[in-house]
């Protein structure tokens, strides 16, 4: 094994804190008086829902932004205008990245593994926010190369996207490992072209035989 390969949302940028922290932020900013666990309780399957959707083609970027918004203040019954969700979408986009908490031991395993493996990003996030992620959160200099879906024109788990990762970085797949929280996405699109895979079941997916499963970062050590 020479290069390990990351996902960045769940698996070390802890999305839902920073999410959290941003909707805080923005519902003050454009008054939206709605109770944010009650929302928040909403948005986290409502998102993923939408977020498969948009792994498989079925709705544009610009569809995911408003969609999970709307369907999110419907369910809570919270009568909001259509100028206002797309005011508020622009909002998070621009702010997320802007919160810089990581997944308890994020700097650890990134600190153990530095000198002893090349590392890289393999993302589905949207290009003009992960680096700034990574920027603002203080660990852009650990990643050699930074793969994203818009940069291979396909989503994980399509093959493409983990061949273009293999040729950037000039590895062969019997010598990279990818560590995700997504089992479709992350783990069996990696392991269809031939990755190692560890799998961070931050979601507590059901158990399976499709390569290794930690809970945290630190069990890293007990592979690599």
């Amino acid at each position: 094994m020479t290069d390990v390969f990351f996902d960045l949302d769940h698996t070390l940028w802890d999305f839902e804190k920073n999410s959290a922290l941003t909707f805080e932020k923005i519902f003050t900013e454009h008054d939206v008086k709605v109770e944010l666990p009650d929302f928040l309780r909403e948005y986290a399957p409502i998102n993923l829902a939408f977020w498969k959707l948009y792994r498989e083609n079925k709705i544009k970027k610009e569809s995911l932004r408003y969609l999970r918004l709307r369907k999110v203040f419907d369910s809570l019954g919270y009568p909001i205008e259509d100028i206002l969700i797309a005011d508020l979408a622009d909002a998070y986009i621009e702010h997320l990245s802007s919160y810089d908490h990581l997944l308890p031991y994020s700097r650890e395993i990134l600190d153990y593994l530095k000198p002893r493996y090349r590392m890289h990003i393999i993302t589905n996030g949207f290009e003009e926010i992960q680096e700034k992620k990574l920027r603002n959160s203080n660990i852009l200099e650990y990643f050699g190369h930074i793969i994203n879906s818009e940069m291979a024109g396909v989503k994980k788990p399509d093959p493409i996207i983990f061949n273009l990762a293999l040729e950037r970085t000039r590895v062969l797949p019997q010598n990279a490992l990818m560590v995700g929280d997504n089992l479709e996405a992350d783990i069996l699109g990696a392991r269809a072209v031939g990755f190692h895979t560890i799998h961070l079941n931050v979601h507590k997916d059901p158990l399976h035989n499709h390569g290794e499963i930690i809970d945290d970062l630190r069990e890293i050590k007990l592979y690599l």
